[in-house]
């Protein structure tokens, strides 16, 4: 509890918005937005951060200083920390390995980074592993996290932690698999569980086939899907039945050798823009629009043209709105100041 007059730290610390970017070996760094904003956009490529040979980045988003962020590991863990506890860094620096910001295992791999500001009976954590099984639990089971973590979901011994997101109770989610397989059903099909709880069955697998992503279904938007050879497609969710949990599911892509195997599934609306990850690194920045809508058992089309031996390893969104609000807040500070 603290003493009256005594200072928050955090109340020292100027809110504002940062881009939070996480590498597949476990650098983790925060950028201002601006940063960003100021890169040309479109199919140059920029880099996004200098990393090993083996590493590249795969979890980029917006959060503020002041915000939770919860880090979930491959092993089903779960720590906290302050968005202004992650160290600021330039757009091509690395970052600062997570095991020197939180007390993780050699072999936990952060899978999901979740911001919030509250937590509330009335919202949930879902959690889906690469195996296919799925579990829920409300957020006040994540209001209190010791330093050295909390046990998440009870893992299987050959399966991991790949998808976490917040809903309301009340969601559609939709499940994709690496052969191109999708299910999507009603997020009421998953009772809540306790922290510890294994989960239930999401989708059923076929013989070496896993789980590449789960999603939150927003009925504005569109499913975008993108292959490790850089092709990609958007497809409206009205193009897949709602089915029950557990079942096969239906054809979120025509994989082929030219396409290569499906990479991930976002969410994604007209004004969202997306920024696809390669293996060197590279990031290349598209909005929403610019990708072709077509059916759910369609190739798509090619994205990003990439050299021999590299492939799309992540996508990940960040919304145009966020960006231009940004870019007005400063176009009015630096008016302001010219002013003074």
């Amino acid at each position: 509890m603290q003493n009256p007059g005594e200072i928050d730290v955090e109340d020292l610390i100027e809110e504002e918005t940062c881009v939070f970017t996480l590498s597949n070996l476990n650098y983790v760094k925060r950028t201002p937005l601006d940063t960003y904003k100021s890169q040309n956009r479109g199919g140059r490529g920029i880099i996004g951060m200098q990393t090993r040979e083996e590493d590249f980045v795969k979890d980029l988003f917006l959060a503020s200083t002041h915000d939770t962020l919860l880090f979930f590991t491959s092993r089903g863990k779960v720590y906290r920390m302050k968005g202004y506890e992650i160290p600021e860094a330039g757009r091509t620096a690395r970052g600062v390995a997570i095991v020197n910001l939180l007390e993780i295992d050699a072999d936990e791999k952060i899978m999901a980074v979740i911001p919030a500001n509250e937590f509330r009976e009335d919202q949930y954590l879902v959690m889906v592993t690469k195996q296919g099984l799925i579990k829920k639990t409300d957020m006040t089971s994540f209001a209190n996290i010791r330093k050295s973590g909390l046990i998440a979901l009870n893992l299987r011994e050959e399966d991991d932690l790949i998808s976490v997101m917040t809903t309301d109770g009340r969601d559609e989610i939709f499940v994709a698999t690496r052969s191109g397989m999708g299910i999507k059903f009603s997020e009421e099909d998953v009772r809540p569980m306790g922290r510890t709880a294994t989960g239930v069955k999401a989708i059923t697998l076929k013989e070496d086939d896993y789980v590449v992503s789960a999603v939150k279904i927003d009925p504005e938007g569109q499913l975008l899907n993108v292959t490790e050879n850089g092709y990609g497609k958007r497809t409206t969710t009205d193009k897949f039945n709602l089915q029950h949990r557990g079942g096969k599911g239906l054809k979120v892509h025509q994989l082929t050798e030219k396409t290569g195997q499906l990479t991930g599934v976002l969410m994604v609306g007209e004004n969202d823009e997306l920024m696809l990850i390669t293996s060197e690194g590279v990031i290349i920045r598209l909005r929403g629009r610019e990708i072709s809508s077509y059916n759910r058992d369609s190739q798509g089309v090619k994205l990003m043209n990439l050299d021999d031996g590299v492939s799309v390893v992540g996508i990940a969104k960040i919304s145009e709105e966020d960006i231009e609000e940004e870019a007005e807040e400063t176009a009015a500070e630096a008016e302001k100041t010219e002013v003074e």
